[in-house]
């Protein structure tokens, strides 16, 4: 069974307990602690999240809702995705020239691009590339300079074509770190008949 219908089968009541839990994230009130830039980045980052995801294919439009666990250590990005209950989808390793994919006790799936893998084992473009800079408040923007978010300055449109939003940041720290950021993108040839999606991605804890 595809991933997409693992988390579509997941338990009902847990993804509503979910999509309440975002929700109530997009419309609590944002007190930055400053208008700072981001702190910088850093080669090693453990983070624990939700994903929220929504797009249309064909002119259908179907949602996700889950979460993940990132690790990030040097050039190795090892990503777990798992159903609202917590049980573990897929996990996704990638390393300098390859990236794989697997899912349960299928065999596991391999690519030099993990972007293009993502979409072809997921149905929807996850844009782990481009996450390893957007989880620390970067970006490459589409002008190819480098952005660094801050509260002052939370939007840009990357140079593939998302428009992020850093919408949130967690309190406490010297310098801001986001707490959710909404990706949106519409259609491109990589995402295949995808028409548009929009990604909401809230940090539960990490470091």
């Amino acid at each position: 069974m595809p991933v997409t219908r693992l988390i579509h089968t997941a338990s009902l009541a847990a993804m509503a307990a979910t999509f309440a839990a975002l929700a109530g994230c997009a419309t609590a009130p944002s007190t930055p602690v400053s208008n700072a830039v981001v702190a910088p980045y850093a080669d090693t980052i453990d983070l624990d999240g939700r994903l929220s995801v929504n797009y249309v294919r064909d002119g259908k439009q179907e949602s996700i809702s889950g979460k993940f666990a990132w690790r990030q250590h040097g050039a190795r990005t090892d990503v777990t995705l798992s159903s609202p209950l917590g049980q573990t989808i897929a996990t996704i390793a990638v390393t300098p020239g390859e990236a794989v994919f697997k899912e349960g006790s299928n065999p596991p799936r391999s690519a030099p691009d993990v972007d293009a893998l993502s979409m072809q084992a997921l149905g929807w473009p996850l844009p782990v590339s481009g996450l390893r800079d957007w989880l620390q408040g970067y970006a490459v923007a589409a002008d190819g300079k480098r952005f660094a978010a801050s509260p002052a300055q939370p939007k840009v449109t990357t140079r593939d074509g998302w428009q992020l939003d850093f919408v949130s940041w967690q309190q406490g720290g010297a310098t801001p770190k986001p707490l959710r950021i909404d990706a949106r993108r519409g259609a491109g040839g990589a995402d295949g008949d995808i028409e548009r999606i929009e990604i909401r991605i809230v940090i539960d804890a990490g470091s």
